[in-house]
């Protein structure tokens, strides 16, 4: 009986490549990382961009020109607000736009917010009062206008108190200095729809008293 030992080849350890510039995987995680870095740092650009837009130095009252001289330039960081629904800095204002709606102090200047002059419906009118106006009677704010009757000479009840318009817009407010601040004889302009003129005009005429009621929240 043979008992000799059959010699076996050793196995031979494969040798492992380094990838050549020409690997697929290489080139796809080269690939992977370049925009990695390029989306990071177009991400750090656009954070740190800025774009001028303009900002209220006193409130805009329909009606009052919009011009850059009156306004201030604040850098607004893109991404922060959506620039498209403000007026920018960088861009020309045309000679006859107006404010079309009240923009507060110290707001940004919507776009929406100005416009022609030949679209406001509103005509100014002075309000003289009896009393001083009430703190939030203010540019910019909103107010109700209310018609007291005088009170009848005889023992019938008197008429109550109606609304003449709602929701107008003050435009300019003067009032008494000094000691005869809290004795009336302030004036109070504001923006009526030319369909409440009649009204408004009829009211301030005839006997009774014209009251601004400020609207809470809207001023002041």
């Amino acid at each position: 009986m043979d008992t000799s030992v059959i010699d076996l080849p050793a196995p031979v350890a494969a040798r492992l490549r380094r990838p050549g510039w020409r690997d697929p995987r290489l080139l796809a995680g080269v690939a992977m990382v370049a925009a990695s870095v390029l989306l990071g740092s177009w991400a750090v650009r656009t954070a740190q961009a800025t774009v001028p837009v303009y900002m209220t130095r006193a409130a805009l009252v329909p009606g009052d020109r919009v011009s850059a001289d009156e306004l201030a330039v604040v850098d607004v960081r893109l991404g922060t607000v959506n620039l498209d629904h403000y007026l920018r800095a960088d861009e020309a204002i045309a000679r006859d736009v107006v404010a079309v709606r009240a923009v507060g102090r110290g707001e940004l200047v919507p776009a929406s917010a100005v416009g022609s002059a030949a679209d406001l419906d509103l005509r100014p009118v002075s309000v003289t009062l009896e009393r001083a106006p009430s703190q939030d009677v203010v540019p910019g704010a909103l107010v109700d206008l209310w018609f007291t009757p005088p009170a009848p000479d005889d023992d019938t009840a008197p008429d109550q108190p109606r609304e003449l318009a709602g929701g107008l817009t003050v435009a300019e407010v003067t009032t008494p200095s000094g000691a005869f601040r809290a004795s009336g004889g302030s004036a109070v302009q504001v923006l009526v729809p030319s369909a409440l003129l009649p009204a408004v005009l009829t009211a301030l005429a005839a006997e009774g008293t014209v009251d601004v009621v400020p609207v809470l929240g809207s001023g002041g």
